[in-house]
């Protein structure tokens, strides 16, 4: 008799490695792998914008560290009860290394830190964050796999070839549970909502790295299409989520946020639209003209040795080098 082949993916029983008294967490690496990726990314992102070597490891020497402090602010504040409810343990706040880190929380407050390393580098932030758009989604790709080895971030029980084994986990070793005869304990085959976001994101990225070279964005708008589109992916995933999670009349807290994201991401595309709009025209042909009076070309150096594409205009208020001028325009959306 032939026996049907079973066909899933298989979580790992033991998310944590040590070397000597290390702890080396597939959890962390996968988050720090993201992040160097992202890192090389935006960096050759940012050069074809007119950079220079090494500005995006100095601009993330502040905003990852307040990216981590945000995302984990979110999500001591979404999902609270394992650390101060019944039975919670306050401390087990710090432990960032067994997972609890919300993507919305850690684009709001890396962002604060990108603005702060931009502003000491005199780079314009929309043109940072425009280089670090596709990067962000590659790593939240890489940093979903850190659940994969915590299993957790699934969906309902299923029977696809693709279905995900969880095991019941003890998340404070970082290891399954075992029964009495040493055997870890399975608790079934389930959708795998972590592999789905993971291919969700980077498909995200193709999308926006494809649109940015064959479009011309004003300056923010490639990151607006990043805080739009996300969400469209996310909203969807959290219907098919089975973890714990808050509710707000029936709805998971994520889906409610997720709706918000879209609509900021969607006045944040407009907006920036808007305030890269040429003001006037000059001459019989209509030709447009840059209101800041600036004839700087695009390989024209800042003062700060920055390529004028990317840092702030002395006449421009805000000092965020909002008004490229047409021979700009095409350098910056190259």
């Amino acid at each position: 008799m032939i026996t049907a082949l079973s066909l899933e993916i298989p979580s790992p029983t033991s998310g944590v490695w040590h070397l000597g008294i290390f702890p080396v967490r597939g959890y962390a690496m996968c988050i720090l792998a993201g992040i160097v990726v992202c890192l090389w990314i935006t960096q050759r992102r940012l050069l074809d914008r007119g950079g220079k070597a090494g500005q995006t490891l100095d601009i993330s020497a502040w905003a990852v560290p307040f990216g981590i402090l945000g995302g984990r602010i979110y999500h001591l504040i979404t999902s609270p009860q394992a650390y101060f409810g019944e039975g919670g343990h306050p401390i087990d706040a710090f432990k960032i290394w067994n997972g609890g880190l919300g993507i919305w929380g850690a684009i709001a407050l890396g962002a604060v830190g990108a603005a702060i390393g931009c502003h000491r580098q005199g780079v314009s932030l929309r043109h940072f964050i425009d280089a670090a758009a596709p990067g962000i989604l590659v790593a939240q790709a890489m940093g979903r796999w850190g659940n994969y080895f915590n299993n957790e971030i699934y969906g309902g029980p299923t029977t696809l070839p693709w279905g995900l084994k969880i095991y019941q986990w003890d998340q404070a070793d970082g290891h399954a549970v075992l029964d009495a005869s040493g055997h870890p304990i399975v608790l079934g085959i389930f959708q795998p909502t972590f592999l789905y976001e993971s291919i969700f994101c980077l498909l995200l990225a193709i999308v926006l790295l494809l649109l940015d070279r064959r479009l011309r964005f004003a300056p923010g708008q490639v990151f607006a299409l990043y805080v739009a589109g996300y969400p469209l992916g996310r909203v969807v995933l959290e219907f098919m989520r089975t973890d714990d999670a808050n509710h707000i009349l029936g709805l998971r807290v994520n889906v409610w946020v997720s709706l918000l994201v879209f609509l900021l991401g969607v006045a944040l595309y407009i907006g920036f639209g808007r305030r890269s709009r040429p003001l006037s025209t000059s001459g019989e042909s209509g030709e447009i003209s840059d209101t800041s009076g600036s004839d700087a070309q695009p390989d024209e150096l800042g003062q700060n040795g920055v390529h004028d594409s990317l840092s702030p205009r002395d006449d421009d208020a805000d000092g965020d080098g909002d008004h490229p001028s047409p021979s700009r325009a095409s350098h910056i959306a190259e």
